[in-house]
């Protein structure tokens, strides 16, 4: 490897394809240089992308029909890297939500992984289809270029017997009916940084809040998952924003049987017409409901406040207690508001928050004197799909005889 080696990020959504640029500094280091995504998907496309230091290196409006899927943004994201950035990649890491059974690390992806992977689409299928399409176009017009698979579920594979299954019988465990749980990378990024920003809690019992569009929460012991608000899908545990969360299973069958739903209807109406959105009635953005004065807007929020306080309670005991809460994703890391309410939910666990240091955003947002640490780390799960993909192409001797370039 030389200075100017480089590994690609992608993200890639139903609207959206987000991408990072990461220059190999060392054998396992890594630093970004490209921020960037493609967003309004059919819509309003937009390119934009920023360097290092946040300057903006492109800012460009395209037609409807000019990007009118994710195979097309991913062509004209990989053409701007190309021509205007004149950038080569040792290989490409892909964040893939569901691993299922059968994966529990990051892979290297050619035509039999992807096959297996498509099985998992009707288990995430806001994800799954959009977290493939940009690795089934690379495989086709890029086939020699290493592609790496990251899954969301693997850092919770790990789990014992008794958090991992269901109350069912064993057969369907092991067809891989499962609790997997889901945002492993986002975890697992936290983890490691708490080792750096909070050294004397980073090995102890910490419960991880990642709050954003989706939600779920994750128990860690020395750094390890132990368990996770979600399950087979990731409907389960925590309202979200059009998601509802833990949900009685008996209310899919009322929905077959009493209101006539298909399965299709079911799945639209579970994945899109619930969590905060269906509660409130008016959004699914937290921003949103804050600064509303409608009444189903404070109920979703209360709600969404209570349910976090819930499964905080069924972590720590997972745990056998706690020493440490952190906020992290859209909303941990940016609403100082909602952060002061859900502390208000752990002060039976010994949370104090200091409401300075929460409007400030700092790391360490609790008082001094109070058992429970609470802290507030912006999570990086680009840089955990950069860093398992330059570790699986460095040990593999038949990936990174050279560079190749994205187009």
């Amino acid at each position: 490897m030389n200075a100017m080696d480089r590994i690609l990020v992608v993200n890639a959504g139903s609207s959206s394809v987000k991408f990072r640029v990461f220059e190999v500094t060392g054998p396992q280091s890594l630093q970004q240089a490209i921020s960037g995504q493609i967003d309004g998907i059919g819509v309003r496309p937009k390119l934009v992308a920023t360097g290092p230091s946040s300057e903006v290196l492109v800012e460009r409006n395209y037609e409807a029909g000019e990007v009118p899927d994710v195979a097309t943004a991913m062509r004209t994201a990989g053409a701007w890297l190309q021509s205007e950035q004149s950038l080569n990649f040792l290989a490409i890491g892909h964040r893939v939500v569901h691993g299922g059974p059968d994966y529990d690390r990051p892979v290297l992806v050619n035509d039999k992984v992807l096959h297996d992977l498509e099985r998992y689409v009707n288990l995430a299928p806001l994800h799954q289809p959009n977290n493939l399409a940009p690795i089934r176009i690379l495989l086709e017009r890029l086939p020699r270029m290493p592609q790496v698979a990251c899954f969301d579920t693997a850092f919770h594979r790990g789990h014992g017997p008794l958090a991992d299954r269901y109350a069912i019988p064993e057969g369907l465990y092991i067809e891989g009916v499962r609790r997997y749980g889901f945002h492993g990378l986002s975890y697992e990024y936290v983890a490691e940084k708490l080792h750096e920003v909070a050294p004397d809690r980073a090995d102890g019992r910490i419960v991880v809040a990642h709050l954003g569009s989706g939600a779920s929460m994750c128990a860690i012991r020395n750094g390890r998952s132990v368990e996770s608000s979600m399950g087979f899908t990731a409907l389960d545990g925590l309202p979200m924003g059009t998601r509802p969360g833990q949900l009685d299973p008996g209310i899919v069958l009322y929905l077959l049987t009493e209101k006539g739903m298909s399965p299709q209807r079911i799945q639209t109406f579970l994945y899109g017409e619930c969590g905060l959105k269906g509660l409130s009635g008016i959004s699914n953005d937290v921003r949103e409901l804050l600064k509303s004065t409608e009444p189903g807007a404070a109920l979703a929020l209360n709600y969404f406040v209570y349910r976090i306080g819930l499964f905080a309670g069924m972590l720590a005991a997972a745990l056998g207690g706690i020493d440490g809460f952190v906020f992290t994703a859209g909303i941990g890391e940016r609403s100082a508001e909602m952060r002061s309410r859900i502390a208000e939910k752990l002060a039976w666990l010994g949370a104090e928050i200091d409401e300075q240091a929460n409007a400030r955003s700092e790391v360490c947002i609790s008082r001094g004197e109070g058992r429970l640490r609470l802290y507030v780390v912006p999570t990086n799960e680009e840089l955990m799909i950069a860093k398992h993909t330059l570790s699986l192409i460095t040990r593999t001797p038949s990936v990174g005889s050279g560079l190749m370039r994205t187009a």
